[in-house]
């Protein structure tokens, strides 16, 4: 409020300034600061344009209707990122002069009133993207007859768009992103003579047969965006019929359609202003025949994710001259690299992996001068790399993984060739079968902040030029034979994920990354010794810890406890011994943003300042291609399998693996307080104790293994309520009782599950339950269930030897003091004895009587 005061008085020193057309207050209004704001718009009645970005506003259009007639001359309004109220769309239509209304990233919830808002008969744009609007479009929009461009992306919207067929000035409209029922041929647009942008990706798809409608339209598009739509199940599609009669084109995309048939190059032969073809993500089939035309204008082609076949036709260069992006990527391409593709001077984009390609990799094609990414992964790509290849003006990313390129990359004197004016960003040489040791000049690379030399056969020690890598974010060298130790000079300072697994890295840890940005320490598969060192609590980004498979030992440092960042450590295969710290407990083990390598393509359009053509194109074109194609992918055993996690999936993973070491003691009651955990395995070690009941809390957990230890007692009957358990194992320890009700997931799991447990009994065991055996109702305040089979037992034996002593000694006193009672118990024994002794006598009597009379 402060600020605004300011601001307020400020400007009432200045009402001389009649002419102000345009003000600006964003962030700065909160709830209550309507008469402020009023008085404002009385000040300024020469105001056209009002910016009031990111403020608090519910109750500004919804209970001062009565005041709203001072803005009756206010022609724009931009309200984006503000927390607004539904009704602001009922009050609104007092804007009399409103031309445009921008309500995006809102927060509106619910329908669309059929009142306010459809009385803007002067409105020309009207943007509400980004809010949680839903139900079908009202048909009094038919009433906004001046409206020129409408987006309502990112909704929930339903039904069709036939609202808008009257809707004649209408040039741009962006419904993407909703649950649209898009009809071909776009029947409810056909009468629209002036549209010319038309952005409907991520709807539903409806074929309308038998129409009556003319499939010709009366609009001759721009730009047409209709990508990721649903269609019906099982249905292969042709591409849209209306666009044979489309001639003025300049960007398509039909992009994850199941588009079958051939490519449809007849959008180049009719339209011969196009720029952007995207068919990507289609099942498109056969080999791709290019046009005999010539195609100056076209810029960019994307036909990746389809099953094309055959070679990449050598006449590719002289049909797109001026091509700068090509994306031929995920299809069944053979053959060589077109030479011809290293002259052209324009392309700066060539994305041609996975394929069936074969052959080298032209010199020419890396060093020309206009190249920025070159992405040959994942084919049959054979040869030798030169060293300068890499020494580029232009080029900043280069992927050459999964092919057949092998021997030793020569090593070069760096006193001789300057580095510095090289433009590489990421390296990524993984999955080939180069051998010798890791070329040293990469650390003369400035400005790399990404490399990769994974599975190779690289031998020796890494560098110490690596030290040199200031940039360096990522660094991937695992599945090598490299040896030694990591250089102690090795520090980059924005270093986040390294792995170096499955190597033969020997010594301690020793103190090497920098402790403020490191996410992802993978050293699992090598021979360190020694223990992990106190200082690993100064890691404080750190994510995910796998030290799997080494030779460590000493005990699992209670430092970890303050990474409170950590969802993923992996301790398995060590010689870890000692207790298992109680703290882990209070790692929450939540979902981490920067856990992976995930590159945003996610993009809201939204109706640009002029819409024109050009910054249409720009703003698409813009979301499709990352900045870097390294992923981050980390293996992790759960489920008794080992998986590879990346992208969205490694965000949400959590986990904690502590098996096959030395670990003893019990297991501490506050893991039950791991609420995220997926995955648990504390297998193969010397816990003693029970199961903690605590463990009922692990609500998310999937996987639980406590096998091959010592644990006693019951299992705890609480762990039926864990409804995602997938996997559980108590085998090979020392339960005893009944095993949980088969219900729920329990009922999912066999025998193998509880075996090694002679103790145990009931389904799915071939060891039958007694009725002493059966399962008791225990409290679920019990803190330890599973601990009573034992102490009950043990409290039961003490409970009787002392009640039996107290007894024979309360008859000795009572014997003692009491001579009446002496005697009377004296004579009792007596008579006792003579009874017994009659009746052996008769006994040997009846006997002997029987056998003569025999």
């Amino acid at each position: 409020m402060k600020i605004f005061t300011h601001l307020f008085f400020s400007f009432t020193e200045y009402k001389s300034l009649k002419k102000l057309k345009v003000l600006r207050l964003n962030q700065v209004f909160t709830n209550g600061s309507i008469p402020l704001l009023l008085k404002l718009v009385e000040a300024f009645p020469s105001v056209k344009t009002f910016y009031l970005l990111g403020n608090y506003l519910n109750k500004t259009m919804a209970t001062q209707d009565q005041e709203l007639h001072v803005w009756s001359n206010v022609e724009e309004i931009f309200l984006d990122g503000s927390y607004l109220n539904n009704n602001i769309l009922q009050s609104i239509g007092v804007f009399t002069s409103l031309k445009t209304l921008s309500l995006r990233n809102c927060g509106l919830m619910g329908s669309l009133p059929n009142q306010g808002w459809c009385d803007l008969r002067n409105l020309k744009g009207l943007d509400i993207n980004g809010n949680a609007l839903k139900g079908i479009l009202p048909y009094c929009m038919g009433n906004l007859t001046s409206l020129l461009e409408l987006d309502i992306s990112n909704n929930q919207f339903t039904g069709n768009l036939t609202p808008l067929a009257n809707l004649s000035s209408l040039r741009f409209v962006s419904v993407s992103r909703n649950h649209l029922q898009i009809s071909m041929p776009f029947l409810s647009l056909a009468n629209l003579p002036n549209l010319k942008f038309l952005l409907a990706d991520e709807n539903k798809i409806v074929m309308e047969y038998n129409s009556f409608h003319t499939s010709i339209p009366k609009f001759q598009l721009n730009i047409i965006s209709l990508s990721e739509c649903i269609t019906d199940k099982g249905l292969s599609l042709q591409p849209p019929k209306f666009l044979y009669y489309q001639y003025d084109l300049r960007y398509v995309d039909l992009s994850y359609n199941n588009f079958s048939g051939t490519v449809p190059l007849w959008l180049l032969e009719n339209n011969t202003k196009l720029e952007n073809l995207f068919l990507l993500g289609n099942s498109f089939t056969g080999p791709l025949l290019l046009p005999h035309l010539f195609h100056p204008k076209v810029s960019l082609i994307d036909i990746s994710e389809n099953k094309l076949q055959g070679q990449i036709s050598t006449n590719i260069c002289s049909t797109f001259p001026n091509l700068e992006l090509l994306v031929l990527s995920k299809n069944a391409f053979e053959g060589n690299i077109p030479p011809c593709l290293s002259g052209m001077n324009t392309l700066s984009f060539l994305d041609l992996s996975d394929n069936h390609l074969f052959g080298r990799v032209p010199e020419e094609l890396i060093m020309r001068s206009s190249l920025e990414v070159l992405r040959l992964s994942n084919n049959n790509l054979s040869g030798k790399i030169v060293p300068l290849m890499f020494n580029t003006k232009e080029l900043s990313n280069l992927y050459l993984d999964g092919n057949n390129f092998a021997g030793e990359i020569p090593d070069i004197d760096v006193s001789t060739t300057d580095f510095s004016h090289s433009s590489l960003v990421d390296i990524d040489l993984s999955n080939n079968s180069f051998n010798g040791k890791l070329p040293r000049w990469i650390g003369n690379i400035s400005h790399l902040k990404r490399l990769a030399l994974s599975n190779n056969h690289f031998e020796g020690s890494i560098p110490m030029e690596f030290c040199n890598l200031f940039e360096l974010e990522f660094l991937e060298v695992s599945q090598n034979n490299l040896s030694g130790s990591i250089p102690y000079c090795f520090n980059p300072p924005y270093l986040r994920h390294v792995h170096v697994k499955r190597n033969k890295l020997s010594g301690p840890l020793t103190l090497t990354f920098n402790s403020s940005s490191l996410v992802t320490l993978d050293l699992r598969g090598n021979n360190l010794t020694g223990n992990i060192p106190k200082w690993i609590g100064t890691f404080s980004a750190l994510s995910v810890l796998l030290l799997k498979d080494n030779h460590l030992d000493g005990g699992i440092p209670v430092q970890l406890c303050k990474l409170y960042s950590l969802s993923i450590i992996d301790l398995s295969g060590n010689m870890f011994s000692g207790p298992i710290p109680s703290c882990l407990g209070n790692l929450t083990l939540a979902m981490k943003k920067d856990k992976s390598l995930i590159h945003d393509g996610q993009y809201g359009i939204g109706i640009p300042d002029d819409a024109s053509t050009y910054t249409v194109m720009i703003m698409l074109k813009t979301r499709r291609y990352p900045d870097s194609y390294m992923e981050e992918w980390i293996e992790f055993t759960t489920k008794s399998v080992s998986y590879s996690y990346g992208g969205d999936i490694l965000e949400y993973m959590s986990g904690i693996d502590l098996s096959c070491n030395r670990l003893t003691g019990q297991i501490p009651l506050e893991l039950g307080n791991l609420s995220e955990i997926r995955s648990l395995n504390l297998s193969h070690n010397k816990l003693i104790g029970v199961i903690p009941s605590s463990f009922s809390k692990l609500k998310q957990i999937e996987s639980l293994d406590l096998s091959y230890n010592n644990l006693t007692g019951r299992i705890p009957i609480q762990l039926v309520e864990l409804n995602f358990l997938e996997v559980f194992s108590v085998a090979h320890n020392n339960l005893s009782g009944s095993t949980p009700d088969p219900k729920a997931q329990f009922g999912t799991f066999n025998e193998s599950s509880y075996e090694g447990n002679p103790l145990l009994c009931g389904p799915p065991l071939q060891n039958k339950c007694s009725k002493t055996e059966s399962p008791l109702t225990v409290p679920t305040t019990t803190d330890n269930e599973g601990e009573g089979s034992f102490m009950d037992t043990y409290v039961f034996c003490v409970s009787f030897l002392v009640s039996y002593v107290i007894v024979l000694l309360g008859i000795f006193v009572v014997l003692y003091i009491n001579p009446y009672w002496r005697q009377a118990w004296f004579s009792f024994i007596e008579s006792c004895i003579t009874t017994f002794r009659y009746s052996i006598v008769g006994n040997f009597l009846e006997l002997y009587i029987f056998r003569r009379c025999a």
